[in-house]
């Protein structure tokens, strides 16, 4: 049976360079990562994840905090994270918040017993409490940052920036803006983007409509108050949200986009199914809970190495930033001509 010097052997290159490459480190090149993969796989060899949790001291199992498995987005965010652990050999243990944010000092300290480390997608908590909820477990925050603390988040203010522009570009110039909760991390950064945005292109009025809840219903109760406010376009915190915007104006005899446009935010798998399809801004969900894991097990590992005395772990906080991207569909069209 073929173990790991026989498939560092014929990739030229070392034991610990096999191992690392086969859990996805970072620090590893892709085509590094691509030579022993495909030798492995030829070999038939497969790391012994007990084996090697035993002479690590390590479980090789991960935790991942969600605050909604039902939102189409932290479920994207869980099926990356599944798909990219299941690769370098980790069990996942998934806990579900519930959008209880007094929920997650609990759910973390049971983690802490069964973990090598936690991934946590936490859009409400402050910095100084998930610091001290997270104490000495290793850790990376997904769909967010925090001062100290390793993340990988997406580029919400580019995002806003381009839905903005594409608005700007369709001769929109008074546009509404339905938030998120004030709580949400995201949202406020999504908000603060947008003000930038409008105080560059210097002829853009918004009009914030106030904080609704980042569901179907919150997007229910903005479309009464974006159509009372005459603006010719609004900007929705989510999809879940948009779509709700959409349902709203259909019902009341409000023609999308011939009368109002309308923008979201994430493109979850119904924007295309509703119609007009939505114009949104594409989050890269399912790469975020990848790329979450990568710097997480590249985390554990140089911890691993500083303890058996190899070189140790940077100090330096470790974050990373996923490009969005603009998609245009059919709920996005030229301001109405009065």
């Amino acid at each position: 049976m073929a173990n790991a010097r026989d498939v560092a052997r014929l990739a030229g290159v070392s034991v610990s360079t096999v191992s690392r490459a086969l859990a996805h480190h970072s620090q590893v090149s892709a085509v590094t990562r691509e030579r022993v993969t495909a030798i492995a796989a030829q070999l038939g060899y497969r790391p012994h994840t007990l084996a090697r949790g035993l002479r690590l001291g390590r479980t090789h199992v991960l935790g991942l905090l969600v605050p909604d498995l039902e939102n189409p987005s932290f479920a994207s965010v869980t099926k990356g994270v599944h798909a990219r652990a299941r690769a370098a050999g980790y069990a996942v243990f998934v806990a579900d918040s519930e959008e209880a944010r007094s929920a997650e000092p609990t759910l973390l300290a049971e983690f802490a017993q069964r973990v090598d480390g936690v991934i946590v997608a936490s859009p409400r908590s402050d910095d100084e409490t998930l610091r001290r909820a997270l104490g000495e477990l290793p850790h990376v925050l997904v769909n967010r940052d925090a001062v100290g603390l390793p993340s990988v988040d997406a580029d919400d203010a580019d995002g806003v920036t381009q839905a903005l522009g594409h608005l700007h570009a369709l001769g929109h110039r008074t546009v509404a803006v339905a938030a998120g909760p004030t709580s949400s991390w995201s949202g406020t950064r999504r908000v603060e983007g947008l003000r930038r945005a409008a105080e560059r292109l210097g002829d853009v009025t918004l009009v914030e409509l106030g904080s609704f809840r980042p569901y179907f219903s919150g997007g229910l109760a903005a479309a009464d108050h974006a159509v009372a406010s005459g603006a010719t376009a609004v900007v929705a915190f989510n999809d879940l949200m948009a779509l709700g915007i959409l349902d709203r104006l259909r019902g009341r005899g409000v023609r999308v986009p011939e009368d109002i446009s309308v923008v979201g935010f994430d493109d979850v798998a119904f924007a295309t199914l509703v119609s007009p399809a939505l114009t949104t801004v594409r989050v890269p969900h399912i790469g975020l809970g990848q790329s979450a894991v990568d710097l997480l097990v590249g985390m554990l590992d140089d911890a691993s190495s500083a303890a058996a005395g190899s070189a140790g772990a940077s100090d330096a906080v470790a974050h990373e930033q996923l490009p969005v991207e603009l998609v245009i569909r059919g709920s996005s069209g030229v301001v109405p001509q009065k």
